[in-house]
């Protein structure tokens, strides 16, 4: 089947709901990829959660033939990628397995920030990009705006720029012509040792692991010895295929081709993303600059409501895992919320959706405590730990000094908007490194600390500028933070789930509101309850539940009553000092969930 110079492999890029899937979809359609009858919106996201919230999660692949205007026959390998700032691991190395990208600018929209950091993404491994003007059928659409947008942001001529419609699939041959023209063919060699690149892999009921790869030398076929070099093991291919985009069966994927494999591996932990799959009878002696591994940024503990449901959360947590391997548990047990574990995601979103799939597809019902970032405790005897969860934080006097995980954000809004938008970031503890304009846009790069912007950042700009800011950010480093762990005590017990690690100069406000909250949701007892709020030893916040208080005076009257009175109000007091002694506070479910509000307002 055809040369080496007749493949195009080409990611697309954009962001969030700018087209990416309903392109794709077009370009499946024109180049007779599946019928009419198996066309369906978004034939690429195959996950319910994907289809119901409209986004991309997983990045997907499709290989097409397609008949040029030159006669040719060419080989087209798309891969689909996320535009959400949670997935941006799943574009980086989509990217790696391509030679060009197809951005897509929404010309209603212009130019936004996760656009911005998916093409610098691409700009950085030298990808041919293919600029696509996408929803020209609004009457909203703008193209002179939008290119002079690109070109003044991103920097890209637009003279060749494509004016298309993913929903009447005008411009699509255009576009299928322009990447026959516009972007490279693979180079590789095809008959040399093979050299492969691990794209990806998923869990597969009937087939154990699946790999995605793109060769980049020499060929891979059928029950072959394959060696996998992070870990020097060797396995036999038992299926080489392509996704048409049904997975179809063939007998040998070449140099430039973009495939899958499997091997009856059965756990994913054996396939690392970006590793260089060769032969095992001729290794090669060097791997390929794989990409760096997702590692999880934001922590938070997953409890099951009812404890019988431990085992279904775990086994839930497990099959969740084989698909998503930047996702990491362990286990975790806390006196007020039972049995749970800990979880990392890659953020927010990322978080939401796992929690979401654990509660639709096990039928779970979940507490999730807040949020939290990792940050590095540095101790007086040099040691360095990472520190997930707040409650294991070693005593103050053992800690030289905390750091904390540092953000660049990009932020893009329209400048009626600026001034709110940059006293958010500053109310953040953020540092402003630069501010530049594109016509009536902004745009803002800011330094911020992430735990400050883990929790509601996102939804707060959506909803300060009306839903036109966009939003992303990278991690750059971690910084030294004046930071303390506020612990939460009631009755004079502290409560593990609810300590949390703030800045020393909001911790005063902190503690004094969830002391506050805690007063309305905790249910009154027999004796006085003091909730309060502390920094290792010294209370910063208090608020007092008062306790029922029974009526035992009425009986008496007569002489002598003065004393007999005195008499019953001290037995009375004695039984509440052992009631205080022995009493438990149970605090109830909801008073968690209350707590866990009060950061996002």
């Amino acid at each position: 089947m055809g040369t080496i110079d007749n493949i195009r492999n080409f990611a697309i890029i954009a962001h969030i709901d700018h087209g990416k899937s309903t392109i794709a979809d077009r370009i499946i359609h024109s180049c007779g990829g599946l019928t009419e009858r198996e066309m369906k919106a978004q034939v690429l996201d195959s996950m319910d959660i994907e289809r119901e919230r409209g986004i991309t999660i997983k990045a997907q692949t499709v290989k097409l033939n397609y008949r040029a205007k030159d006669g040719k026959e060419y080989i087209l390998n798309i891969i689909d990628t996320p535009g959400h700032v949670d997935f941006s691991y799943e574009v980086s190395r989509s990217l790696y397995a391509c030679e060009g990208s197809i951005l897509i600018v929404d010309s209603t929209q212009g130019v936004e920030a996760q656009t911005l950091a998916n093409v610098y993404q691409a700009l950085d491994i030298n990808h041919e990009i293919v600029p696509v003007l996408n929803k020209v059928d609004l009457p909203a659409s703008d193209l002179e705006k939008t290119k002079k947008q690109i070109e003044d942001v991103i920097g890209i001529d637009t003279q060749n720029a494509i004016p298309c419609s993913g929903k009447t699939g005008e411009g699509i041959e255009d576009i299928l012509e322009q990447i026959i023209v516009s972007l490279p063919a693979p180079e590789g060699k095809k008959v040399s040792d093979l050299k492969c690149l691990l794209v990806d892999s998923w869990y597969d009921t009937y087939l154990g692991v699946v790999i995605l790869v793109r060769v980049i030398d020499g060929k891979i076929s059928k029950n072959m010895k394959i060696k996998m070099m992070s870990t020097n093991q060797d396995y036999v291919i038992e299926k080489v295929g392509v996704f048409t985009p049904k997975a179809t069966d063939i007998k040998e994927l070449n140099a430039g081709e973009i495939g899958f494999i499997t091997t009856g591996i059965k756990v994913l932990s054996e396939t690392k993303v970006g590793d260089t799959i060769c032969d095992s009878n001729n290794p090669l002696q060097q791997a390929l600059p794989g990409f760096k591994p997702s590692k999880p940024v934001v922590f938070c503990g997953l409890f099951p409501v009812d404890s019988s449901e431990y085992q279904k959360l775990k086994d839930g947590l497990g099959k969740l895992q084989l698909n998503d391997a930047s996702f990491s548990f362990e286990a975790e047990s806390s006196s007020a919320l039972g049995l749970g574990f800990r979880c990392g995601f890659l953020g927010l979103l990322h978080l939401e959706i796992i929690t979401e799939r654990l509660e639709r597809e096990f039928d779970i019902n979940l507490l999730t405590t807040t949020p939290g970032v990792v940050y590095k405790v540095h101790l007086n005897k040099g040691e360095v730990i990472e520190l997930q969860n707040p409650s294991s934080l070693p005593e103050q006097t053992l800690i030289k000094y905390i750091e904390e995980p540092w953000i660049k954000a990009t932020i893009i809004t329209p400048d009626q908007y600026l001034g709110a938008i940059i006293k958010v970031c500053q109310d953040k503890r953020g540092v402003q490194t630069n501010l530049s304009y594109s016509g009536n846009r902004a745009v803002l790069n800011y330094e911020i600390p992430l735990n400050e912007v883990v929790f509601d950042f996102n939804d707060r700009l959506k909803s300060m500028t009306s839903g036109y800011a966009s939003f992303d950010y990278e991690i750059i480093d971690h910084r030294e933070g004046d930071l303390v762990k506020l612990g939460i005590l009631v009755n004079a017990e502290p409560v593990d789930a609810l300590s949390m690690m703030v800045h020393k100069d909001f911790a005063q406000t902190v503690g004094r509101e969830v002391c506050e909250k805690l007063k309305d949701l905790i249910p009154r007892h027999n004796f006085m309850i003091p909730v309060q709020a502390a920094i290792g030893g010294k209370i910063i916040a208090r608020e007092t539940i008062k306790g029922f208080k029974k009526d035992v005076l009425t009986k008496i009257h007569g002489g002598g009553a003065r004393d007999r009175k005195r008499k019953l109000l001290d037995k009375q007091k004695k039984g509440k000092a052992r009631g205080k002694q022995f009493g438990k506070v149970e605090i109830p479910q909801e008073a968690f969930i209350g707590v866990l509000k009060i950061n996002k307002e």
